[in-house]
């Protein structure tokens, strides 16, 4: 049974970190062709050892330039996309990160007619096969994959819920539960995706667990 003192944790997790990184980078989350490439490549963005907030001003570069489908993105030059990279602070990855953009869009349309949609049906819904296929995109291996499926759990229902390692870490830096089922009931009506970002946020930095603690206490 959840104590006091775990409820009073969630309570200031959720207010300090609750926002999924697809808000943040001003996706708006629908079970669309659209929105769902967008995430997928602010995962394969997220999956780079740097900063989620520089992955995320790149994501919106990105999508500023216009290259917001797989087509524009295959459509786009590779300096257009190395460029608008650039201009989210994302220097150390821009050009490497760039062909595997375009070489991503081009297997979006040529495989999934650009609609990842097509990418859920071809896995029948089966959460595993979804993560595996996600990673055939170009920068994208499994914490790329854990990190669309943790986000896209709002609008695909059938993965929820998806609390993956990193997710689970930061409940053990908090003393939480790190069984989905508890942790969602201390969540009391939280989004699955919306407690996986605040807890992986704690699990990213180093500082969170004990801020959250003092938020809890005051």
């Amino acid at each position: 049974m959840a104590t006091t003192t775990q409820r009073g944790v969630m309570r200031a997790l959720l207010d300090a970190h609750g926002r999924t990184y697809a808000d943040e980078a001003g996706i708006p989350l629908k079970d669309t062709p659209q929105p769902l490439y967008r995430l997928l490549v602010l995962a394969c963005l997220l999956s780079a050892r740097i900063r989620a907030d520089i992955a995320v001003a790149a994501a919106k570069e990105l999508t500023a330039a216009g290259m917001r489908d797989p087509r524009r993105m295959a459509e786009a030059t590779w300096q257009q996309r190395v460029d608008a990279l650039g201009r989210g602070g994302y220097r150390r990855y821009d050009e490497r990160t760039a062909t595997q953009l375009g070489d991503g869009a081009t297997l979006a349309t040529e495989r999934y007619g650009g609609d990842l949609r097509q990418l859920r049906d071809q896995a029948d819904g089966d959460t595993a096969t979804i993560r595996r296929l996600l990673q055939e995109f170009p920068g994208v291996g499994p914490a790329g994959a854990d990190i669309f499926l943790r986000e896209a759990q709002t609008v695909w229902p059938g993965t929820a819920p998806y609390l993956d390692a990193k997710a689970l870490q930061g409940a053990r830096a908090l003393d939480l539960p790190t069984a989905p089922a508890a942790l969602l009931r201390l969540a009391d009506g939280a989004e699955p995706a919306v407690l996986a970002a605040a807890l992986v946020r704690v699990a990213l930095d180093k500082k969170a667990p004990r801020a959250v603690r003092e938020a809890a206490r005051a």
